[in-house]
């Protein structure tokens, strides 16, 4: 949902599609369901997202040398 948020801060998303993406992800019961959002939606989402560089950071490979960041 943060992503979601970030989106119409961003203006990439109206008021009305980030309520209707956001109401449809609140009543889905899995990602399943949530991937039979209607195609309207799905698009905005996919624009917002081209904006905004998410599948480059998706397909970027891990830094191995983030520096002094301890996991676990």
């Amino acid at each position: 949902m943060k992503t979601i948020d970030e989106m119409l801060h961003l203006a990439l998303l109206t008021t009305d599609q980030h309520q209707q993406i956001s109401a449809w992800i609140a009543r889905a019961d899995s990602p399943e369901e949530i991937l039979k959002m209607p195609p309207v939606l799905w698009q905005a989402v996919e624009r917002a997202s081209a904006v905004m560089g998410i599948d480059e950071d998706l397909l970027r490979p891990p830094a191995f040398d983030a520096g002094d960041i301890v996991c676990g």
